[in-house]
């Protein structure tokens, strides 16, 4: 099945062309595609590769002896609010974490040192089920090269009505505007946020596009941003923070 997205509209930071995405119901072989979830953490050039989604058949929570099967269509949004209602702790990160859970594993998402491979006991791609143990994985980053259409989690009870506040709270901090989410990691021992302010970048705008004033990370749109503005201001503070501090900042937005 074809279906057809206007990256304008679906993506996060409300950027790209209109295009043709493959929707995959089965798992299989499709290496010739690039998995794109809910879109909440990528830039859409015009020269993109073929894109894919995981249609409703991986959009499914199952609980069977102490591990939670989730389907990688599964928006992190309804986990959450299964882990809620029965009483699962240690996933409340998850909240206002936009996005699909294949999303969530592939960047290894999380808030500061929370994060999603904390708590995976496996995942499941086209080559069967593989142990966290036999997966490469970093903060914000892991070195999985195909399509995970479910992910093993484990179960501890004790959801925390008080850890769910926290990070709903430290969500609340991060610019609501159109965006995609943090632009770069965190060096390690600093912020990205702090470098691009130092180097005189926040707030700095190009068309539309702007670094926050309020979270100078976020690299927001305020209307009509274009794929080359956007561009244009990754590469100045990649620039301007080599410059001055020695540091070469990764994008965690990924840029197709």
């Amino acid at each position: 099945m074809i279906k057809q997205i206007d990256f304008s509209k679906y993506s996060s930071i409300k950027i790209g062309p209109i295009a043709n995405i493959k929707v995959i119901e089965e798992i299989g072989d499709y290496d010739d595609y690039t998995i794109i979830g809910k879109a909440n953490n990528i830039l859409v050039s015009n020269t993109h590769p073929k894109f894919a989604i995981l249609g409703k058949n991986f959009d499914y929570i199952k609980q069977e002896n102490n591990r939670l099967y989730v389907g990688c269509a599964t928006s992190s949004g309804k986990l959450l609010s299964y882990c809620r209602k029965n009483d699962i702790g240690h996933l409340e990160f998850l909240a206002k974490l936009p996005g699909t859970m294949g999303g969530v594993v592939k960047m290894n998402a999380g808030l500061k040192s929370w994060e999603i491979f904390n708590h995976i006991i496996c995942i499941k791609t086209k080559d069967g089920y593989i142990n966290k143990e036999d997966i490469q994985y970093t903060y914000r980053n892991t070195k999985i090269n195909t399509i995970v259409y479910e992910v093993v989690l484990e179960v501890q009870s004790g959801f925390c009505k008080d850890r769910l506040n926290q990070f709903n709270k430290m969500r609340d901090n991060q610019p609501q505007m159109a965006s995609a989410g943090s632009c770069f990691k965190n060096p390690k021992g600093d912020f990205a946020g702090r470098l691009i302010e130092e180097v005189g970048l926040k707030g700095m705008q190009k068309g539309s596009m702007y670094f926050s004033k309020e979270h100078a990370n976020f690299l927001v749109n305020s209307g009509n941003g274009t794929f080359e503005d956007a561009i244009y201001l990754i590469n100045l503070a990649k620039k301007r923070v080599k410059e001055k501090f020695d540091i070469n900042l990764e994008e965690e937005v990924i840029i197709y």
